[in-house]
């Protein structure tokens, strides 16, 4: 079973992050001195308490192991452990990139994201 991390990112900024060719982060990210990432089954939640009435976003996945030196997991909401990036990331490590959809009410997650 591969395992994959996400990143949920405006689409906007995502394309930054590419023509630079480097990510160093977004509004949080840079304030906390990390990149937020999450596990599948922390990001609908992440979705839901961040990100609610946004559109035009990214769900971003990566491999965990190709952050081997900067990536920690660490305690937060309930004590879970999410994945977070100690430097930058290179957005050519994204294994993919999909719309994520909001309807008004909820994000809908691509299909077969998981």
């Amino acid at each position: 079973m591969r395992v994959l991390i996400y990143k949920i990112i405006a689409r906007q900024t995502w394309h930054q992050a590419e023509s630079a060719r480097v990510f160093h982060g977004a509004g949080i990210d840079l304030s906390d001195g990390f990149i937020h990432l999450s596990t599948a089954d922390q990001a609908e939640t992440t979705a839901r308490l961040h990100f609610a009435g946004q559109d035009d976003l990214l769900l971003v996945a990566f491999k965990p192991e190709d952050f081997m030196s900067t990536l920690k997991w660490e305690a937060s909401r309930g004590g879970a452990l999410f994945p977070h990036v100690y430097g930058t990331i290179d957005p050519s490590q994204a294994q993919w990139k999909k719309p994520l959809l909001w309807d008004g009410s909820a994000h809908h997650f691509p299909e077969g994201w998981r």
